[in-house]
């Protein structure tokens, strides 16, 4: 496997809207590869998940996995190694959570968001076989945090009161 270098804000492909890719195209050996890539360029950077954008490659795939042991993450409950191609999420009601986020492609910045308490989660696997599950609370966090980067999105495009913009090291000093 191999460790991918991880695009930072400022470069255009963080602002691309990932192209989806149909089930035979996904198949293919150079995507499954480019999967165990990145699930180890994730794990390397201790990321709660790693779109492929992040990566310099527009295609609707992303990786999402919450470890107990994430030095990055120990606020989060664990998520399984979970691969989402092409997903699409969906509120379930208006109810929403305020987080801190960070991202591996805004290194050591943090800011308050609000996002979807509860979501509907729908993509393909790597193999291509469909899956429908629910998110809520911080998983829901996570999960919207990664699909924003498919539409060219990221955390901070969401932060509305700048104020809470933090350094990783006064985050965990004062807000965590």
């Amino acid at each position: 496997m191999t460790i991918l270098k991880i695009a930072t804000i400022g470069h255009p492909v963080l602002r691309q809207i990932a192209r989806p890719l149909d089930r035979e195209e996904l198949r293919q050996p150079k995507w499954q590869q480019f999967i165990d890539d990145l699930v180890e360029t994730m794990r390397d950077a201790d990321g709660a998940g790693l779109a492929a954008n992040q990566v310099y490659a527009p295609v609707r795939i992303c990786a999402i996995e919450v470890r107990a042991d994430n030095p990055r993450y120990p606020e989060k409950k664990p998520i399984p190694l979970t691969i989402l191609v092409n997903p699409v999420l969906t509120p379930i009601g208006d109810e929403t959570l305020e987080s801190y986020e960070g991202c591996l492609s805004v290194p050591d910045l943090r800011g308050k968001v609000s996002r979807y308490s509860h979501l509907d989660v729908s993509y393909l696997d790597r193999e291509g076989n469909p899956h429908a599950i629910q998110a809520h609370g911080i998983q829901a966090v996570t999960y919207q945090h990664e699909c924003d980067h498919l539409d060219g999105k990221l955390f901070i495009d969401r932060v509305t009161d700048t104020s809470t913009l933090t350094s990783w090291k006064n985050y965990r000093r004062h807000h965590k």
